[in-house]
């Protein structure tokens, strides 16, 4: 490695080591009770699945250019010089580990690992070691959000198109657009996915409950963050928030992408509008009686899937539940205590980087496709793209048979008057 890379590398070392970051990397005891809590090493028990394990990549790093120990005695501090292979093993640790921090919530020390996994992932991008497909996909986002009037037209004309499909889930007053667009004063700007699947379920929903609302122009998802970029996390994740502001929302509401709303809830800082999960909105519409659900159509066993964006990593637990409780007499619940719910495997760009990452997601989903099949449910439900994908692709690979729903959809299925 040459010597400006390296410096250049350690000048973002140095920016991540806020005083919280250092003590994640000065504090580790090295007991261990981290080690079960990680899906991937539950699954296949190596060493380098463990979190201690990864964080220990980037922990020899941090000894050998910031400790005086390593800077004096570097043989001796457990340190590690900041080369090629330093960057071969910060990628293995950086996507063997999806974030989903269920080790932060056993450590007695609450060490975050998804954060010191920032560290590698910012490293990785500043060697442009990173993978590919995910830094491709950010670009591609970026270069859309800039060319936006460009593609308004076709945008819209696609939106129209899902009209009808909107309207055979919930049939609204004559002359009332099913779903609206650039609507200033709206009170909820909704922020889809790509695809019909993330649009028409809400958006019957929206209209059940009498929602002054608009839909965004732009995704939800922001592949900046799954890459570990933070000026292209800020860039996507900016458009949104001026948006958001242009119209005069009172409210910007997150589809069903666990990373979209971490990042947008807690990345965006103070803002003139709230953010809120969409799980979290159909939690509100039911209580305040906005809108109405049938329990006679689900009458088989239904069981939830917590996705960790949403659930662990920002307090989403109770909302899912009594949604689930107006929709089935038939919930059986997956783990006993929800925030030691298993991660589905797929988060931290895996789902996204596709074929490229299938067979280690399946291979250290074991243990999920273990808990999922004990539920003896017939239903699984989940509130996140990337879970519902890894979820299906764990069905298929361990031929669980289960039918996997969005939670929005058997809600918007539900709708009664």
């Amino acid at each position: 490695m040459e010597k400006a890379l390296r410096e250049e590398l350690i000048s973002l070392f140095r920016g991540k080591l806020s005083g919280t970051m250092e003590m994640y990397l000065e504090t580790c005891a090295r007991c261990g009770i981290c080690t079960e809590a990680c899906h991937a090493y539950a699954s296949m028990p190596l060493p380098k699945y463990t979190p201690a394990y990864r964080a220990e990549v980037v922990r020899r790093i941090y000894k050998k250019y910031f400790k005086w120990q390593g800077k004096t005695f570097p043989r001796i501090g457990e340190c590690k010089v900041l080369d090629e292979s330093a960057i071969d093993e910060l990628k293995e640790a950086a996507y063997s580990c999806t974030g989903c921090r269920r080790c932060m919530v056993y450590c007695p020390f609450g060490i975050d690992t998804q954060q010191i996994m920032s560290i590698a992932k910012l490293l990785l991008v500043g060697a442009h070691a990173e993978p590919e497909l995910l830094s491709l996909l950010a670009d591609v986002s970026i270069s859309k959000g800039e060319s936006m009037d460009d593609l308004k037209e076709g945008f819209l004309e696609g939106v129209k198109s899902l009209e009808s499909e909107v309207v055979e889930k919930w049939r609204q007053e004559a002359g009332r657009t099913p779903i609206p667009t650039e609507v200033v004063g709206a009170d909820l700007l909704y922020v889809a996915l790509a695809g019909a699947h993330s649009i028409i379920p809400a958006a019957a929903i929206f209209n059940a409950a009498g929602e002054n609302w608009t839909l965004s122009f732009f995704e939800a998802v922001n592949f900046g963050a799954f890459v570990g970029d933070p000026s292209k996390t800020k860039i996507i994740m900016d458009r949104i928030v001026n948006e958001a502001k242009r119209l005069k929302v009172k409210e910007v509401c997150i589809c069903e992408c666990g990373t979209a709303f971490r990042v947008m809830s807690q990345l965006s800082g103070k803002q003139p509008f709230k953010v809120s999960s969409i799980t979290r909105v159909h939690a509100r519409y039911i209580k305040e009686g906005r809108i109405k659900v049938d329990k006679k159509k689900l009458s088989v066993p239904v069981t939830y899937h917590d996705p960790c964006q949403i659930a662990r990593n920002a307090g989403v637990i109770d909302e899912p539940r009594y949604i689930l409780s107006q929709l089935t007499d038939n919930f059986v619940e997956m783990s006993p205590e929800p925030k030691y719910n298993w991660c589905c495997g797929g988060g931290g760009g895996l789902v996204a980087m596709g074929e490229e990452t299938l067979d280690f997601r399946m291979k250290s989903s074991r243990v999920k496709a273990d808990q999922v099949r004990n539920t003896g449910a017939q239903v699984l439900a989940t509130a996140c793209e990337n879970c519902h994908t890894q979820l299906s692709n764990i069905n298929d690979h361990y031929k669980l048979g289960m039918n996997v729903q969005f939670l929005s959809s058997l809600i918007a299925d539900a709708l009664i008057r």
